[in-house]
């Protein structure tokens, strides 16, 4: 088994927001341009993902899975003209959540798995 990678960690929180193992890079916690709206908020976790996957010398191209949690779901109607203008056709599964984030100006934020093989 190829070892496992902790590319960084928040100490704060006590956890992993990019981890390596094997031929898949798990990230978490992806979330940007706090307090404003959803699509600002869609564009700020996709770029908070990127730069996340540049960590490990991947792009966009390289997730599969994406798990997009949602204060109120019905946000979930903006999402699909952002991934079309990010991922350019190049789609990974998703699957959207509710949540109720810890700060009040947090709508939107994506978990992800990329593969590196």
């Amino acid at each position: 088994m190829s070892a496992i990678n902790r590319i960084e960690t928040d100490e704060f929180w006590a956890d992993s927001t990019i981890i390596e193992a094997g031929d898949y890079v798990f990230i978490g916690y992806c979330m940007g341009n706090e307090g404003k709206t959803i699509e600002e908020q869609i564009h700020g976790a996709i770029d908070t993902l990127e730069k996340r996957l540049q960590m490990a010398d991947l792009t966009l191209e390289s997730v599969i899975k994406m798990d997009c949690l949602f204060k109120d779901i019905n946000d979930l109607n903006y999402l699909p003209e952002v991934l079309k203008d990010r991922f350019a056709g190049n789609y990974p599964v998703r699957k959207a959540f509710t949540s109720d984030f810890i700060r009040e100006g947090i709508r939107f934020q994506i978990d992800a798995i990329a593969y590196k093989g």
